[in-house]
């Protein structure tokens, strides 16, 4: 239950700022994962969270509490990112070479956008006590996965914005029409078609090779022990640049994407071309540092300078794992591996 506002909000409306810290700060977080699930990157997310505070702030006087605050406010951050997917000025357009290594022949395009980012579980540990709405299809910890935010990122605009408010967030049709200025005929129908895309999308995506999973999408367990001995193999797998036992990890049709390069690699024939060529080329030797990114086990891969002694980052790796296996490996750019806390460099072990 929301505690009572109302002296916060005329403290607001007078114009003290730190009555609209407090106003807010209790959304703020939630607020920034709504928006990264929109518009798939965090960077993005920051701005638009920026952006509605600024709004929220400017019109806090028009605020009739017809609806509770935090209702409020998710439209104000909705709206507001619909603006910037209409703008889209800042988003690639084309994905930028890949790296120098001659790599195989991709199997296909891959889903995931030039501009998705991964998202550190560190930000999330607010939302593990979160009760979604009564109308909520999704449980959290799937609707901040890789596979659910790339999913989002096939659907129109609204149809996202539609879908978040009312399958992950839990608002009933009328309240999603009310912050979509929509009816709720148009609501429903947005909705019948995002889910027939996201479904989809979710039940290719959690395939792991085995005639047995059919279309189910898989419970996630958060952080268990046989995610810690999974990455634990996989750790030393890349240090000791063994091949064989990196392949040996990986479900037969495992799939390999490295946004911003809109390509994918799938199954584990192409897997083991793909690292013969690439991470375990001769000469390259690496330290890992495991973290978690989207509720998903992730590695932050450090490659060794042999010139400076050091081991310099070099790209943020997110698992997706069934049973004791891993189906999917997302690289990321070492640029966002500072937002996990993680260091630009590490010295050389003995």
């Amino acid at each position: 239950m929301e505690m009572d506002t109302t002296d916060l909000i005329a403290r607001a409306r007078a114009g003290d700022h730190n009555a609209f810290r407090d106003l807010v700060q209790g959304h703020s977080h939630e607020l920034q994962v709504h928006c990264y699930r929109i518009l798939g990157s965090l960077q993005d997310a920051e701005d638009a969270l920026q952006e509605t505070l600024v709004s929220a702030w400017r019109n806090l006087g028009d605020f009739g509490q017809q609806s509770s605050l935090r209702t409020w406010l998710y439209k104000i951050a909705t709206n507001r990112c619909l603006s910037m997917l209409r703008a889209d000025s800042r988003r690639p357009r084309i994905a930028p070479p890949l790296p120098e290594a001659t790599l195989p022949e991709p199997t296909g395009a891959s889903d995931a956008p030039p501009w998705l980012e991964p998202y550190p579980d560190v930000l999330l540990d607010h939302l593990v006590d979160q009760r979604p709405g009564p109308e909520a299809r999704y449980e959290t910890t799937e609707a901040i996965s890789l596979a659910f935010i790339t999913a989002l990122q096939l659907l129109p605009p609204r149809q996202r914005a539609a879908l978040v408010l009312r399958d992950v967030l839990g608002y009933h049709a009328a309240e999603v029409a009310q912050m979509l200025d929509a009816t709720q005929e148009s609501v429903q129908s947005a909705l019948k078609r995002a889910r027939a895309t996201v479904d989809s999308h979710l039940a290719d995506s959690s395939s792991t090779g085995s005639s047995d999973t059919g279309n189910r999408r898989p419970a996630r367990q958060l952080d268990t022990a046989a995610e810690h001995r999974l990455v634990a193999r996989l750790t030393d797998a890349l240090e000791r640049a063994d091949l064989d036992a990196l392949i040996g990890l990986l479900v037969s049709d495992v799939r390999l994407s490295m946004p911003p390069a809109m390509l994918e690699y799938r199954g584990i024939e192409t897997a083991q071309r793909f690292f013969a060529a690439s991470t375990f080329r001769p000469g390259r030797t690496y330290r890992v540092v495991p973290t978690r990114a989207n509720g998903q086990p992730a590695v932050g891969l450090y490659l060794a300078d042999p010139h400076a002694g050091v081991h310099r980052a070099y790209a943020l790796l997110v698992i997706s794992t069934a049973r004791d296996q891993i189906t999917a490996i997302t690289g990321f750019n070492a640029n966002v591996m500072t937002r996990f806390g993680l260091p630009r460099t590490l010295p050389e072990t003995d």
